[in-house]
């Protein structure tokens, strides 16, 4: 039997003026929320990140997608390519979107991870140093945690990281990065899978870690 759930658009307003397109949807019975951050030059539209939410969801684990540039900046980002790679400001925003997820009835009183992929990751791992007391797991597919920078040591979240076993440069920053993280955390490299998982089977392998990971750590009561 499917689970029921609640699926809307929302509008997320991250800071004075600034306000982000997203995509909520809340099983019933959820006890946690996935904060997706998408990586360079991609969007809450992205297939592989919509593929893995619909993975969540039918786990029971409530997904928000969004938009991390509004549409005028998503314009001089196309021009420029810089904005995508700003993981101080991509960061800001997540902690932003954190900080709406506490305000809403539905998601309020739920654990709250952040699923980063490519420079997502990095941006995803700084949020969880900026609100601390509000994220419980993160899970890197693909990443670049290196970008994260001195802010990796103090992540506090339970952190995996998902690399393909042909992304050999990426798995190289992920074990760099592995050895700064001082939490509970965890590489898996999937074989035969490339940067962008797109071989078969692969995608599929990353959000079943994804998934069992979060719901490990999401469904814990908050202290």
């Amino acid at each position: 039997m499917e689970r029921q759930h609640s699926e809307r658009a929302v509008q997320v307003s991250v800071e004075p003026g600034v306000v982000l397109e997203g995509n909520l949807i809340v099983p019933d019975g959820t006890q946690g929320v996935v904060l997706f951050a998408h990586g360079s030059g991609s969007s809450r539209h992205s297939p592989r990140n919509q593929f893995v939410a619909r993975v969540f969801n039918q786990a029971g684990l409530a997904t928000l997608l969004i938009d991390l540039l509004t549409a005028d900046e998503e314009a001089v980002d196309i021009r420029t390519r810089q904005l995508r790679f700003d993981i101080a400001l991509l960061a800001d925003r997540l902690a932003g979107a954190i900080d709406w997820l506490t305000r809403q009835n539905d998601t309020r009183a739920l654990n709250i991870g952040l699923f980063g992929a490519s420079t997502g990751a990095g941006a995803a791992l700084v949020a969880a140093t900026l609100r601390p007391s509000f994220v419980s797991a993160v899970v890197s597919r693909g990443g670049r945690p290196d970008l994260a920078g001195a802010a990796l040591s103090n992540v506090q979240a339970p952190t995996l990281l998902i690399v393909g076993g042909e992304d050999v440069p990426v798995i190289a920053m992920n074990k760099q990065a592995l050895q700064q993280l001082r939490v509970t955390s965890q590489l898996e490299i999937i074989p035969g899978a490339t940067h962008l998982f797109e071989e078969a089977g692969t995608l599929e392998k990353a959000a079943t870690l994804a998934k069992n990971w979060f719901i490990e750590h999401l469904t814990e009561a908050r202290v």
